[in-house]
């Protein structure tokens, strides 16, 4: 377990740049344009895509909203640049042949189509595992108690201490999956080097080094936010439900009963991830006791999803930054 103090970093501004971590390589999204960088036969494979600027006033930069269309964009953008880091490393050079229904879909679809296809089916899959594993199955779990606990704020509390338990467990199992251990180092080396932008020190392999990995705006701390965040729109929005609706109070105990009550947490889920975009987005431009407090929980669980990187994923970090800083300085500023 690391031992860094967070708050060691000399923080001089706060940046909107962020990233994820790719096969064998980062992914840095600035606010002019995406960089996906890969290290393949010991050299860096440095790809660039302009951003789609929205239009200020537009719908989608609506506080309460922006949040769930980031969210999704963001898991569009991270999986295409997974799928093309696959392609840049080593082990992507050696193309597997095409199966039949991929060459009839790719035949009928076109390219471009079949890629949107292959994108769409990939964002889609791994949005409802994640929903499945942790939201609907801690429903499925809790709702059984529901002919025993009447209290519905009890309920919702022990529903999310056991998707908490779940999320935990999970974080824990794929930290100690060996081919998840480079992943998670070069997600150190994206929170380090972004630390070193922040602390206002060159771009160096050395200065990069001495930061720590890790960050209050990382996504494992957004996901357990989430966590939290909705245990209390679920107790809220559900005692709600039922003061409106007497009614489904006469159900409970019923497998319909728990089926509502499951579609009615799932459509909530857009507000949960708005919610916690807004309170992330807050403490990610405050640096105080209170937002230390708030960010610890999220900080303390990056030891697990994050390892300390070597130098040339260090390298890879330092390029993946460096091609997103905006022409003119402080345009990033958070």
């Amino acid at each position: 377990m690391s031992n860094e103090n967070p708050q060691n970093c000399c923080e001089k501004f706060k940046t909107s740049i962020g990233g994820q971590a790719l096969i064998e390589g980062i992914m840095m999204r600035g606010p002019e344009q995406d960089a996906i960088a890969v290290r393949s036969n010991g050299e860096i494979k440095l790809e660039l895509k302009p951003r789609k600027i929205r239009p200020k006033g537009s719908v989608a930069t609506w506080p309460l909203i922006r949040g769930a269309v980031n969210f999704f964009d963001s898991q569009v953008a991270g999986v295409k640049a997974l799928m093309r880091s696959a392609d840049l490393s080593p082990e992507g050079i050696e193309e597997e042949e095409p199966s039949k229904l991929d060459r009839w879909l790719e035949e009928k679809l076109g390219n471009e189509s079949f890629q949107k296809l292959i994108v769409g089916i990939a964002v889609f899959m791994g949005l409802g595992l994640s929903i499945l594993l942790f939201f609907m199955l801690p429903m499925v779990i809790v709702g059984f108690l529901d002919q025993w606990v009447h209290n519905n704020l009890v309920l919702n509390l022990i529903e999310g201490l056991v998707r908490m338990c779940i999320f935990m467990a999970y974080m824990l199992l794929v930290s100690r999956m060996k081919d998840m251990k480079r992943v998670f180092a070069y997600h150190g080396a994206e929170h380090k080097t972004i630390r070193c932008y922040e602390a206002g020190l060159p771009l160096t392999v050395e200065n990069v080094r001495q930061q720590t990995r890790l960050h209050p705006r990382c996504g494992t701390s957004f996901l357990l936010v989430v966590m939290v965040i909705s245990i209390l729109v679920f107790s809220v929005a559900s005692t709600v439900l039922l003061t409106l609706v007497p009614a489904l109070e006469a159900m409970r105990g019923t497998f319909l009963y728990r089926l509502i009550m499951i579609v009615f947490k799932l459509l909530l889920l857009p507000m949960v991830v708005s919610i916690t975009y807004e309170i992330n987005r807050w403490a990610g431009r405050h640096d105080n006791w209170f937002t230390r407090i708030l960010t610890a929980p999220g900080m303390w669980l990056q030891n697990f999803t994050t390892n300390e990187p070597d130098d040339s994923m260090i390298e890879v970090g330092i390029a993946a930054v460096q091609a997103v800083l905006p022409a003119e300085e402080g345009a990033d500023r958070w």
